[in-house]
Order: C-alpha cells, then sequence, then structure tokens
C-alpha cells in the first residue's frame, strides 16, 4: 500500500483558543459557526436575521444585548423580499441604533434567484464570499435556495455538506434561515422540517416561537453552555423608522415541556426499575405524542436509557 499519511499532532499541541475570540456576538452566535434560525412563518426570523447581520456589520449589540466581539462585513441574501423592502428593514434597525446605514459593511445579494444546489450558484456564492471575505453569511429562506426534498438525508446531506465546506474554507459564520412546523415538539430543533440533518449540523442554532404578541427565543450551541430562553419584541413604530426586536425578558414559563421533563425524571427515580412508555404515559396521563418527544429529547442528552425493559435513568 502506497500513499502520503493524513497530518496529526498530539491533542496537548493544538492551539488552545482564548475565550474572546470564541464569540461573533457573544451568547448568540460563535465566530466562524454555521446553524439555523428557525421559526415558524412570520415570527420575526427576517428581522432577526438582520438585525445579527448589522451587528456584526457595524459592532453594536444584537436585540441590543448581546454584545458584538468580532466586527467584520456581513453579506445578506434574502430570497423573498424585494431590494426597497430590504433596504428599508436595514435603515430602520440602522435608525434604531443611530447608525449611517452608508458607512454600514453589510452587502445584499441582488440576484433575483440562487439555487445552491447548484454546481454553478455555488461557485458564484463562493467567489462573492472570497471576494468579500464577510464574518457573517445570512441566507434566508433555505426552501428558496435549492429544489431538493429537504426529507431526503441523501440529498440534503450534500447541500449541508457545501455550507460546511464555505465555513471552513473562508472562516465565516453562516446563519440559514429555516421553517419550523407547527407541531409543538419537547425540543425546537425537532420541530424543523425536513431531515434531522438540518438540525445536526448547528454549531449554534436560535428557535423563534410566538404565543400571542410574545416572541420566545431559544438559542443552542455544541460547544459552550445556551443562555435560558429570553422574551423579545418588535419594538418601533409600525411601518415607520426604527422598527427593530428588542429583548424584553428571560422566559420564567414557556411552556409545559420542562415540568413533564421533570415528573419523567422524578417517576423514573422513584420506580427503581424500567418503566415502558405505556407505563409513563398511564401514570403521567399525558399525550403520547408529547411523551415520545421529550423521552427522545432526554435520550439525547443521555439522561435516561432505553432497554429491552423501558426507559430508565442514565
Amino acid at each position: 500500500m502506497s500513499g502520503e499519511a493524513l497530518p496529526v499532532v498530539l491533542a496537548s499541541e493544538i492551539e488552545v483558543q482564548p475565550e474572546q475570540q470564541h464569540w461573533l456576538i457573544e451568547g448568540l452566535w460563535a465566530r466562524s459557526a454555521i446553524g439555523l434560525l428557525g421559526g415558524p412563518p412570520k415570527v420575526c426570523k427576517t428581522w432577526m436575521g438582520l438585525d445579527m447581520a448589522v451587528s456584526v456589520a457595524s459592532g453594536t449589540a444584537a436585540l441590543g444585548h448581546f454584545p458584538c466581539t468580532a466586527p467584520g462585513a456581513a453579506l445578506v441574501f434574502l430570497a423573498e423580499d424585494a431590494l426597497p423592502q430590504v433596504r428599508s428593514r436595514i435603515a430602520s434597525l440602522c435608525a434604531s441604533r443611530g447608525l449611517d446605514i452608508q458607512s454600514l459593511d453589510l452587502h445584499v445579494i441582488t440576484s433575483s434567484l440562487l439555487r445552491l444546489d447548484l454546481r454553478r450558484d455555488q461557485e458564484r456564492l463562493a467567489q462573492t464570499i472570497e471576494t468579500l471575505r464577510p464574518s457573517l453569511v445570512l441566507l434566508d429562506p433555505l426552501v428558496r435556495l435549492h429544489r431538493l426534498d429537504e426529507n431526503s438525508a441523501s440529498e440534503i446531506s450534500g447541500l449541508l455538506g457545501y455550507f460546511r465546506g464555505l465555513q471552513r474554507r473562508f472562516d465565516a459564520a453562516i446563519v440559514l434561515v429555516h421553517h419550523s412546523s407547527k407541531k409543538q415538539r419537547a425540543h425546537p430543533g425537532q420541530a424543523l422540517r425536513g431531515s434531522s440533518d438540518l438540525h445536526a449540523i448547528g454549531d449554534c442554532n436560535a428557535y423563534l416561537a410566538r404565543d400571542g404578541k410574545r416572541i420566545t427565543l431559544t438559542i443552542e450551541h455544541r460547544a459552550a453552555p445556551s443562555p435560558e430562553p429570553m422574551q423579545i419584541e418588535l419594538a418601533g413604530e409600525d411601518g415607520g423608522e426604527g422598527v427593530h426586536l428588542r429583548v424584553v425578558s428571560e422566559a420564567t414559563s414557556l411552556s409545559l415541556e420542562p415540568h413533564l421533563r421533570e415528573q419523567v425524571l422524578d417517576l423514573l427515580a422513584r420506580s427503581g426499575e424500567a418503566l415502558t412508555r405505556a407505563a409513563l404515559r398511564s401514570a403521567l396521563r399525558v399525550n403520547n405524542q408529547r411523551l415520545g418527544d421529550e423521552l427522545e429529547d432526554l435520550l439525547q442528552q443521555k439522561r435516561i436509557a432505553r432497554t429491552a425493559k423501558g426507559w430508565t435513568l442514565s
């Protein structure tokens, strides 16, 4: 057998990344992180994505709450908004922060169509990123960027591999805006439409959910603790200058799922033996789908284990 061996180093020889160099937007998005900004329609996902882009391009705090620790250029593509509307939104965010849009290092792709399942458009986007070297790339929404079957892991994995390649090649953070279903899930990542590979690729993910006038922001990180969910709102005069998202408060009672989670863990702890799903459902008197979602979430967190006799604590 011939060929060149792969390069390796001892783990101790890998350079340590200082904590202050980990974040692009502290607590919200890591440097060079790829991930999804998810939620149902009409929940301000585009406002959120643009807020992040303006934050990076100006060095100001995202949502007036998360400091930008690594300012740089930002590149956005909004497939569902006309260019005048894109400018209007950005100008509104600038007005809310006292920024001059003329000095903003934020670039907008003006193509009416971008098909990133096609090699030609993949190469065009890569060339654009290579030219501008943005710190953050916002693509909104993912469903308008391809014609693949999002439920097919084999089809969607190639597209996600392309995004991962961009992130590694250009050291850029990539934010993919994506829709979620209307079904309630124990974890918001489980509600994303399509293959589970979409959720799995995220180094950082952010989810928006609306309950009446309230919007809940949930953030998760692969390599850092996730903050508590918080309430945000769209502030400013409707249709006027200065419309922007802002943090209102931390969410203290977001849903029944955390309560159910503790009930499941408590019941398994008190039982002293494995319990079947049917036994759990009967004891807790809970919807079968909701219980199943919670069990899967706890399993992924390695807080419980599935055995031949049922569920137990890990």
